[in-house]
């Protein structure tokens, strides 16, 4: 990922130095459990890692004369620690360390993920307690539905990312898996409890069957994982970008000091951090079909996965990263424009609580279809002349023989259609 949407903490775990550090982990780990079977001699482990030093620009130069990059760091890993490493590597494959060590990262990523999610839920929770009783428009199609308030949008988007954490903690749990099982999985010349053993060492379980990989449906649980939290943040940034539109402004992003919003025209004051999360949100639902793809492997293994791994793995959690804490930013700095929203609230001079009225009637013996005919009726007058609903309402004669001026001043009140807004909140936030 490019620096401009990378974090420093989670491209640190995405590069060749912290790679070939877990590789070597899980060569020295494997070395012990070795020794404590005594397939190695007893101090083996120790003698190495006393020496052993990672040199990426070393690992590269060996890898584009062997062509092999696990070849290539064990090579350079040797001519530091000298002969004790010979013992390195014993009955293992490369993927025994390669998926081993991407497991590692990918867990260590959906750690940092997750105290993103959390930063994002406080500051959603925050302003939705905050605007609990604010009152606006709720739209269905992009038109005026009925009445909500800015608080519990905010609470649906709390309860989606909570779902989101929930999802990724279980995604974790797929890929907290270790696999040291030889070249096919069927350790034939490594023993099992070496793979117990750096299971613990990394506190992950090892992998019930393995074949020389460890099987990528575990890695599609959580690259879709990524997909729908990336929808999600996409879902939130484009609910700012209309509410933010000129002729709705009911938020609106921070504007900070000097920040200026185009080279054109000096007056624009542009949502470009929300239209920017969603455009990494396609990046990143963008990956989601590789690593279905990378499911279906010939046989034991193929190589098919391991070039889009390469460039998905890093990618996706720097981007997710990157998008959580800037969409935090964005939560925690909006500004809510209530006002707004009681102005556009109130631009279809009450249409908007029209169903409690078809109720209304239906529970005073009409027909369902009759009732709504009746109001709908009103309705149109009020599209068609901008007169109060109230006021048309009172001036329909068939309808006063049902409900009576009081009962519809009644349902029109906003009160009514926010009277459920405590207990939504109390399923929310208990």
């Amino acid at each position: 990922m490019i620096p401009r949407y990378s974090r420093a903490p989670m491209t640190a775990i995405w590069s060749d130095t912290n790679k070939y550090n877990i590789w070597l982990d899980i060569e020295l780990y494997a070395c012990e459990a070795m020794e404590q079977l005594g397939t190695v001699p007893k101090g083996t482990a120790k003698k190495i890692k006393s020496k052993a030093k990672i040199n990426p620009a070393r690992i590269d130069k060996i890898e584009r004369e062997v062509k092999h990059d696990v070849i290539a760091f064990l090579t350079s890993v040797a001519e530091y620690a000298g002969p004790p490493a010979r013992f390195l590597h014993q009955g293992l494959t490369s993927s025994d360390v390669l998926d081993t060590a991407f497991n590692v990262q990918l867990s260590r990523s959906s750690t940092l993920i997750l105290k993103e999610i959390d930063s994002l839920l406080k500051a959603i929770k925050k302003i939705a307690i905050k605007h609990k009783y604010t009152a606006c428009v709720g739209r269905s199609h992009g038109i005026h539905a009925e009445p909500t308030t800015f608080g519990i949008k905010m609470a649906s988007f709390y309860e989606e990312f909570k779902r989101n954490k929930a999802r990724l903690l279980l995604a974790q749990k797929e890929i907290d898996i270790c696999a040291i099982s030889g070249a096919v999985g069927n350790y034939a010349n490594i023993d099992p409890r070496v793979e117990k053993y750096v299971a613990k060492k990394l506190k992950f379980k090892p992998e019930s069957v393995s074949t020389q990989i460890i099987p990528r449906d575990r890695h599609a649980v959580y690259f879709s994982t990524l997909a729908l939290l990336a929808s999600s943040i996409e879902r939130l940034a484009t609910e700012v970008r209309h509410l933010q539109r000129t002729e709705v402004l009911e938020v609106e992003e921070f504007f900070s000091k000097g920040q200026k919003g185009s080279s054109a025209m000096p007056h624009k004051r542009n949502p470009v951090l929300s239209e920017n999360l969603t455009g990494l949100a396609r990046l990143v639902r963008g990956y989601a079909l590789p690593a279905l793809e990378n499911v279906v492997l010939w046989h034991e293994r193929d190589i098919s996965h391991s070039s889009v791994e390469r460039i998905m793995a890093p990618d996706a959690n720097i981007a997710i990263d990157f998008s959580l804490a800037r969409m935090t930013n964005i939560i925690s700095n909006l500004i809510v424009y209530p006002e707004n929203m009681k102005k556009n609230l109130n631009k279809l001079k009450g249409l908007p609580m029209s169903e409690g009225l078809m109720l209304a009637l239906t529970q005073k013996g009409l027909a369902r279809e009759k009732a709504y005919k009746m109001i709908q009726k009103n309705a149109m007058v009020v599209w068609q002349t901008q007169e109060g609903f109230v006021n048309v309402l009172l001036k329909d004669k068939e309808l006063k023989k049902y409900l009576s001026a009081i009962e519809i001043r009644k349902i029109l009140n906003l009160d009514h259609a926010l009277r459920r807004t405590n207990q939504i909140f109390k399923k929310v936030f208990g």
